[in-house]
């Protein structure tokens, strides 16, 4: 059966919005709410001393028993270094996302408000990888790329994902990313600049994830099963290589600590743990909520250590 955009559908969370409706508030928000960084963000000013680029409580090594041997400057350098792996990582993914769009609405009516809606997305993106590489030059850390391995593992994903299974890559991506930014641009020990991007990157994405969330929705009644069951797999596929790639170990040689020690006491913090399973919670129960988190999927979510 063919199921057109004007017909009533439900899941498991009650009645689905109209698609246009919901993109019709998305743009007017895009109107009242969107950001310049070039402009809004004072790049001239200079870092301020003694100021972390990240919360000490997200840095990866908080609270393990190396991170305790460490000097509170080597801590703070961690968090800029960490910072700077983070942006990269957004960047690689905005990229990623970019293109999931682009796709999403090629046999779309160009007119429409979701269509509409997608290209301000885009837009706003495009805005959010300048921002996320210009932070990078100014806390004066290297980018970090994603290996070779994931790099190229994403170039497939771009090519084979479902409509569904991009959606839920695309809300993997962005809803971690965004609790722990929640917890950022508030933060007064936190660099005014790092607050600054945040605070923008929160106002915008809270519109991404909203988009994302209602065609997941929708796409989850609508797929044929084996799509269903396919979106299972790839989001679990993609959560584990998140979690993998969240920070580049490069980041620990980089800051003069043994890598290989650094990499062993993240994997066993259980503060480290609780700070992925707390930043992918709200994520979680929603997939769970609307069948993404079944079988083979589930059980890959959970090897990825976001999934408690």
């Amino acid at each position: 059966m063919t199921l057109t955009d004007t017909e009533v559908l439900r899941d498991a969370l009650g009645l689905l919005k109209d698609r246009e409706q919901v993109a019709e508030r998305l743009l007017d928000s895009s109107a009242r709410h969107s950001f310049d960084p070039d402009t809004e963000l004072d790049w001239d000013a200079p870092l301020e001393e003694g100021k972390w680029f990240w919360p000490p409580e997200l840095v990866s090594l908080y609270d393990t028993p190396l991170w305790r041997r460490m000097s509170p400057e080597q801590q703070q350098d961690l968090s800029r270094h960490e910072a700077a792996s983070l942006a990269s990582l957004g960047i690689w993914f905005e990229i990623i996302l970019m293109q999931l769009l682009v796709r999403h609405i090629y046999d779309k009516p160009v007119t429409s408000a979701h269509v509409r809606y997608a290209l301000t997305e885009i837009a706003d993106e495009c805005r959010h990888s300048k921002m996320f590489a210009r932070m990078i030059q100014k806390g004066g850390a290297p980018a970090y790329p994603v290996s070779r391995l994931n790099h190229n593992l994403a170039r497939i994903l771009k090519t084979v994902s479902t409509t569904p299974g991009s959606f839920a890559c695309t809300l993997l991506g962005e809803e971690i990313l965004d609790w722990m930014q929640r917890l950022t641009f508030p933060d007064e020990r936190v660099q005014t600049l790092v607050r600054g991007v945040t605070r923008i990157h929160v106002v915008e994405e809270a519109r991404h994830v909203r988009y994302a969330r209602e065609e997941l929705r929708r796409q989850m009644v609508t797929a044929p099963r084996w799509e269903q069951e396919l979106t299972r797999i790839s989001s679990g596929e993609a959560a584990r290589v998140f979690s993998v790639a969240f920070v580049n170990p490069d980041v620990y040689t980089n800051v003069g600590l043994d890598r290989r020690e650094a990499i062993a006491q993240v994997k066993a913090s259980g503060h480290r743990r609780e700070v992925m399973q707390n930043g992918a919670r709200r994520l979680t129960d929603f997939l769970d909520e609307i069948g993404v988190l079944r079988g083979v999927g589930r059980r890959l979510w959970r090897s990825s250590g976001l999934l408690a």
